[in-house]
């Protein structure tokens, strides 16, 4: 983004002035703009009774949604505007045509599809505790997917997963293919060959996995504190710049650094608990802890 400047002695100290609509020069005075849009509401609201009387818009977008949010929903309430009930036979018309609304609003096969898939969105998201943001950026990708035909003869299961897979990747947000699989109840294998066959044919850039990003939830799940999560992402900044984590899992790794801090620091924790909260096994942090302390010359006192 460029930095504005005044066209008459080249300053940048511009100052926009909201309540006159102007853009000014603090410099030699200039008024460079005297049209400026306000896009902000023109109205304010103290509680949300208020807010409701002068709200003139719904809520926004959200591709989680089925319709995006854009649907227009038929009130059951069985009244008329006034508040009045309606009669028996206006009540059962409403009801049809209640249930043909829905029947109509997921009327095609992709529609369907989306139904379907936006609710295991949900459900999955929720189990592995996925912010808001990243759910709204996996549905967006989920809807590239299917208008790209490339669920077709693939369990949409296995298709939800591995969208939520490089989501977390792609926004160094740790979450393991095993994490996954217990959320979805699906193979490792199946998640990973799906996740692969998106990523090939959407020809997605979706990093190398950082084992750093993991230490603060380990170590939050050990309850150990600031300084061991501190001493961990340094013990790895070190194996990254001394090329020892390639070919390695990021979790043993980054369990292995998290073990070693907890010695260093004075806050023990057993090569079972740290596996257990990382999802490998004792032998991997085992062998991860042997190469770390030999290649970084660590002393550890056992």
């Amino acid at each position: 983004m460029t930095e504005e400047k005044c066209p008459d002695c080249g300053s940048t100290k511009i100052v926009r002035d909201q309540e006159r609509g102007e853009m000014i020069c603090q410099s030699c005075g200039l008024v460079i703009n005297d049209d400026m849009v306000d896009f902000g509401k023109e109205w304010r609201s103290f509680n949300s009774n208020q807010f409701d009387e002068v709200a003139r818009s719904g809520s926004p977008m959200k591709y989680v949604k089925l319709n995006k949010g854009l649907v227009t929903m038929i009130d059951r309430r069985g009244t008329d505007l006034r508040g009045n009930k309606l009669s028996t036979k206006s009540r059962a018309q409403m009801y049809r045509l209640i249930k043909w609304h829905k029947r109509a609003s997921i009327s095609s096969s992709m529609q369907r599809n989306l139904s379907i898939a936006l609710t295991e969105l949900r459900r999955v998201a929720s189990y592995l505790n996925i912010p808001e943001s990243l759910i709204e950026a996996a549905a967006l990708l989920y809807r590239k997917t299917v208008k790209k035909g490339l669920i077709r003869g693939r369990l949409i299961e296995a298709v939800v997963a591995a969208v939520l897979y490089t989501v977390c990747r792609t926004y160094n947000v740790p979450r393991t293919l095993n994490e996954m699989a217990e959320a979805s109840g699906l193979t490792k294998k199946e998640i990973g060959r799906t996740y692969r066959f998106l990523v090939r044919e959407l020809k997605l850039e979706v990093p190398l996995t950082n084992p750093i990003y993991y230490i603060p939830r380990f170590a939050s799940e050990l309850n150990l504190s600031g300084e061991v999560q501190e001493e961990g992402r340094k013990i790895l900044e070190k194996a990254i710049g001394n090329g020892l984590i390639s070919g390695r899992g990021p979790t043993g790794v980054a369990a292995a650094a998290v073990y070693i801090a907890s010695l260093l620091k004075g806050e023990r924790r057993t090569q079972k608990e740290v596996a257990n909260v990382a999802g490998v096994t004792e032998v991997t942090i085992r062998n991860r802890y042997r190469e770390l302390k030999k290649r970084l010359n660590i002393e550890v006192v056992a």
